[in-house]
């Protein structure tokens, strides 16, 4: 684990001890850029932040429905973790990370990221799939050290998306849960 994917395992697990809700059913680990989001002259930069949803935040929605799965339903009362619009140690660390693995253009978008079908095959923004493969690592770490099931009791999904489940937060969300946690989520977004 480098020193940065230590200091986000430790402020994850900082801030997800102090959730106390009864009921946590999945986490969310949101990472999403956005041409507004902007840190030290690059635009288009990622943000990630964490949460949970409760069954009481879904109330009678059935295992795979979207109220369940669907990020747009959930309560959205992240902490964030990384923010380009309120930098912090993180912050400037993940870009510190990029320049030490040679990660440039960071917000640029490649010009080939659609298939002969239209189907996005891209990445996002340079920096957004790096931060996604990071996230995902540490929360594999969570899982594989059963972090989340001392924490809560039982094996919780901990679900990496943006806005919407493209082809990398699914990837993402598959490695993280390495014991089956997302299987649920996985057949609801029909992955």
């Amino acid at each position: 684990m480098t020193k940065f994917e230590a200091k986000l395992y430790l402020k994850i697990k900082s801030v997800m001890d102090t959730w106390r809700e009864d009921g946590i059913y999945a986490i969310s680990f949101f990472v999403y850029s956005n041409e507004a989001f902007k840190y030290n002259g690059y635009s288009n930069v990622s943000l990630f932040a964490i949460s949970y949803n409760t069954e009481d935040d879904c109330s009678g929605a059935g295992q795979f429905d979207e109220e369940r799965w669907n990020y747009a339903f959930w309560r959205q009362d992240e902490t964030m973790i990384i923010d380009p619009d309120k930098p912090n140690e993180l912050t400037d660390m993940l870009f510190d990370w990029y320049k030490e693995n040679g990660i440039t253009n960071i917000g640029e978008e490649d010009e080939n990221c659609y298939d002969k079908y239209m189907r996005y095959i891209g990445k996002g923004p340079v920096g957004q799939y790096e931060l996604l493969t990071l996230v995902s690592k540490v929360a594999k770490c969570l899982q594989q050290e059963d972090f989340v099931q001392s924490k809560f009791g039982k094996r919780l999904p901990i679900i990496i998306h943006g806005l919407e489940y493209v082809w990398y937060y699914i990837e993402a969300t598959k490695n993280a849960n390495v014991h089956g946690e997302a299987e649920t989520f996985m057949q609801a977004v029909g992955a």
